[in-house]
């Protein structure tokens, strides 16, 4: 009589992990920058229907990496959580921080429990009154959760892109120079290579405006995006 078929737990998590990097890796980076005004979202994605980027409430904001049909699930959700909750008490009480709670319990119940991982990496943004009351959470397939300060890169190469925003990004920065900082964080992804050059149809663009009193989200044309970057 053969023995049955034995994986170790940690084999076993290993193994989901390293499916779920190989499907977020094989994606193009997502940036997300504070910049004064508020938080800038610079995705690459040629796609005008299926967006990276996304509105969650008032002030928060959501951007992904990987599998489209996953992280549009994540977000579909994260909208309806938000919405129950400011319908049920006050609009006040919707908060990234809670936000970010719901999705890494999920995710982590789907890594551990689900027949596979979600091939996805998301990042939840709020902009506050200044850019010290910012918050930006990064949560990973196995609903691990990072508190991020300034910039965040994920999917692709993000060590590549993360070394550029390091190199670039400084304190203070206007909307237009921190949107330059992003495109060629991205430009840089494929590390050792040359820089590619990446045009404004290729981009997917977003900001969350401190400055606007209620819904806080704006996406930017094409036509917009080529006047900044042609400076």
């Amino acid at each position: 009589m053969s023995s049955p078929y034995y994986v170790s737990p940690e084999q076993f998590m290993k193994d989901r992990a390293d499916y779920a990097r190989k499907g977020i890796a094989r994606g193009r980076s997502v940036v997300v920058v504070q910049y004064e005004g508020g938080i800038l979202f610079v995705a690459e994605n040629p796609s005008r229907a299926l967006h990276k980027v996304s509105e969650i409430y008032d002030r928060i904001a959501f951007a992904a990496v990987g599998k489209y049909n996953e992280f549009e699930s994540l977000r579909v959700a994260g909208v309806r959580l938000a919405d129950m909750r400011g319908y049920a008490y006050a609009r006040s009480d919707v908060t990234v921080r809670s936000l970010a709670n719901a999705y890494a319990q999920s995710l982590g119940a789907i890594f551990t429990e689900g027949q596979k991982p979600l091939e996805v990496e998301i990042v939840v943004a709020e902009v506050g009154a200044t850019p010290g009351l910012d918050q930006m959470y990064r949560l990973t397939f196995d609903g691990s959760v990072a508190d991020e300060q300034h910039y965040v890169s994920m999917g692709g190469s993000s060590e590549s892109v993360l070394s550029a925003l390091q190199n670039s990004w400084s304190t203070g920065m206007d909307f237009d120079a921190a949107l330059r900082v992003a495109v060629q964080a991205l430009s840089s992804e494929d590390g050792d290579a040359p820089p590619r050059t990446l045009v404004p149809s290729q981009l997917e663009v977003a900001y969350l405006d401190r400055t606007q009193p209620g819904r806080a989200f704006q996406r930017v044309s094409s036509e917009s995006l080529a006047g900044i970057l042609a400076v």
